[in-house]
């Protein structure tokens, strides 16, 4: 509940970014993908595979941003953002980002990268909405490849989730890689946490790949909220914008 005793509602939309490129990285569609977000009107947005810098396509690509890709999307919509990298390269780095209306008092950019194959972070942003007397604690999750990585990984994410103040609201959001469908029954038995998707309709949103979903990969996750109008956006608007569709919610505290 807010302050004032009044339901606050917001709209949270995660979307994996394919770094701004389409799939097969043919053509470069980062500000196609900003008109889109801005559309939705989220609140927060959680993005995945979102460019931090790359020194060889800012020289060759036209349209290339002068700024990182994820303030470029923020530009004049979300006042607050934050990054965390992830996965660096010789020429730059990607990783998950967040756009936030709200204040982002702190965020953090924990590695959950299990082994030496991949690169793995989850993006903790604890966002402080001024008519709350609480905060809104989001995570950008983008997990494993692997089964064994990702349950090793989703053991973190509870833990991490339990380490966080009693009865806060928190929200989850992002690409679990998880095709075998083995995420719920952990976060849901070790951390409370439910998936929107599943609340509503029995199971997680098909999403990917975007022109015909078949894979439920991508997830949002709340505890102490509840949500509506769970969406996704695989609007043939979208369907050239990334591999993934988009998933977006209204989270109501």
């Amino acid at each position: 509940m807010s302050g004032s005793g009044v339901q606050f509602s917001f709209n949270v939309l995660t979307i994996n970014t394919h770094k701004g490129f389409t799939a097969f990285n043919r053509r470069f569609i980062l500000p196609e993908l900003r008109e889109a977000v801005r559309t939705v009107g989220a609140d927060i947005v959680c993005l995945q595979e979102v460019m931090g810098a790359h020194e060889a396509h800012s020289l060759h690509i036209e349209n290339w941003p002068d700024t990182s890709h994820y303030e470029f999307l923020a530009d004049t919509m979300w006042s607050d953002f934050a990054y965390g990298r992830n996965a660096v390269y010789p020429q730059g780095h990607h990783g998950n980002a967040v756009l936030s209306r709200y204040p982002i008092e702190h965020y953090e950019n924990r590695d959950v990268s299990v082994g030496a194959s991949e690169k793995r972070g989850v993006l903790y942003c604890r966002i402080v909405p001024p008519m709350l007397s609480h905060p809104i604690h989001v995570m950008c999750v983008h997990l494993g490849l692997r089964e064994a990585h990702r349950q090793a990984q989703l053991a973190m994410l509870a833990d991490w989730v339990n380490a966080l103040p009693d009865a806060e609201p928190v929200v989850i959001a992002g690409d679990f890689n998880d095709w075998r469908q083995t995420a719920n029954h952990p976060l849901k038995a070790r951390a409370g946490l439910d998936e929107i998707f599943t609340r509503a309709h029995g199971r997680p949103a098909r999403t990917f790949p975007v022109q015909f979903p078949l894979l439920r990969l991508d997830r949002i996750y709340v505890k102490n909220a509840n949500a509506s109008t769970p969406t996704t956006l695989a609007l043939r608007h979208w369907r050239h914008l990334s591999d993934h569709a988009p998933l977006s919610a209204e989270i109501h505290l």
